[in-house]
């Protein structure tokens, strides 16, 4: 029990020890609604604890987790399968350029995001 609240902890330390702010800016070129929505407030992150949240008012929720690569994409998908109000994506360290710097599972409503994909012709 003892290490399991050790391995927490420095999870938690993990998160805290990220520059969102500098890996949104650094996205903004691909994701700009992001950047915006971290700048108000309005991406909630987490650590992962294996319950969904109710999105809210957010237009986003990222769910740190310490997990393999495979682990983390196949709990996004499961989700995003029983899911009909949000949509659910992943990322990791390493997963392409614009990769988040831990591994995380990403909540957003699908119907933001389908207007999003209109304005931007991406539908």
């Amino acid at each position: 029990m003892k290490w399991a609240w050790v391995v927490a902890e420095a999870r938690a330390r993990n998160h805290q020890s990220v520059d969102w702010y500098a890996y949104f800016k650094s996205i903004r070129l691909q994701c700009p609604w992001s950047y915006a929505a971290y700048l108000k407030g309005q991406i909630n992150i987490v650590e992962y604890s294996g319950t969904k949240l109710p999105i809210g008012d957010f237009a986003a929720r990222m769910y740190v987790l310490s997990a393999p690569d495979a682990t983390v994409a196949s709990l996004a998908s499961a989700m995003d399968y029983d899911d009909t109000e949000c949509e659910w994506l992943y990322s990791y360290p390493g997963y392409g350029e614009f990769a988040t710097p831990v591994s995380v599972l990403i909540q957003q409503p699908r119907r933001v995001l389908n207007e999003l994909r209109q304005k931007l012709g991406d539908s």
